[in-house]
């Protein structure tokens, strides 16, 4: 364990030092998430059904999509990606570690280092200018915070999945267009969840933003929690086995 404890803190270090990325993305979920409060604002005054939030909880769920936007996995590692393509991978399987255990580590760092960078300062500006709410108790926040680390093992899980694939293509463009638009949908970046139709709502329950508007009680966070370890578990067997079979075919310099 030590030596996948310094692959992340190594790892996560290297990309503390994206400061300017970090400001411009900053700059960028803050844009955006200003069009989205316009947006929500013009839809709750052309109505006067009752909806499943309401419009201040919107805010809080745009702003904590936003500050929580790098930990999406909608993306692979692009160093890994090169490297499967160009047959350096073949470097990799020589490391005196769990090949599976690298990448999920690598994927930790980069899951957690942009989303440090600029979570700080989105809590800090929509708290204190853009209708960012407290949570409701302080159960609820820690609910949350619970979640949201299950969430980032789920999430690492799948960038795992989607880097593994990359021994079945030719260039991974499509697997890297396609998982975005999954992503963006269903974890409810363009549209919260709760207002998606009532037919949706048993695949969307279970929500890691609702824990912290108080949608779901805490003492029900156990059972979201052990759905969420239960994918991640899933995931990681079939991320495993995938990579087992994909390196058992691997071809490398016609080797």
């Amino acid at each position: 364990m030590r030596a996948y404890r310094a692959i992340i803190s190594a790892r996560f270090r290297v990309l503390l030092q994206y400061r300017a990325a970090a400001a411009a993305g900053f700059g960028t979920q803050l844009f955006w998430g200003l069009i989205r409060m316009m947006i929500f604002a013009a839809f709750y005054r052309s109505t006067t059904a009752a909806q499943p939030m309401t419009y201040p909880e919107v805010v809080t769920y745009i702003w904590l999509g936003q500050a929580m936007l790098a930990m999406l996995p909608w993306n692979a590692d692009r160093d890994i990606m090169a490297m499967i393509r160009s047959g350096n991978v073949a470097y990799e399987l020589l490391r005196p570690l769990d090949l599976y255990g690298f990448w999920y580590c690598r994927a930790l760092a980069w899951r957690t280092a942009p989303t440090v960078l600029r979570a700080a300062p989105m809590f800090i500006v929509a708290g204190l200018f853009l209708g960012l709410q407290a949570p409701p108790s302080l159960a609820s926040g820690a609910a949350w915070a619970a979640s949201m680390f299950a969430a980032l093992l789920l999430g690492c899980a799948i960038t795992n999945l989607v880097s593994i694939s990359m021994f079945w293509t030719v260039s991974g463009q499509g697997i890297s267009l396609l998982i975005p638009a999954a992503v963006t949908i269903l974890s409810g970046m363009i549209i919260p969840l709760p207002l998606f139709p009532d037919w949706a709502q048993g695949v969307l329950s279970f929500l890691p933003f609702r824990l912290y508007a108080g949608h779901i009680a805490p003492e029900q966070v156990l059972a979201v929690l052990t759905h969420q370890l239960a994918w991640t578990v899933a995931l990681v067997a079939l991320g495993r086995g995938l990579l087992a079979r994909g390196v058992r075919r691997l071809v490398v310099q016609g080797g």
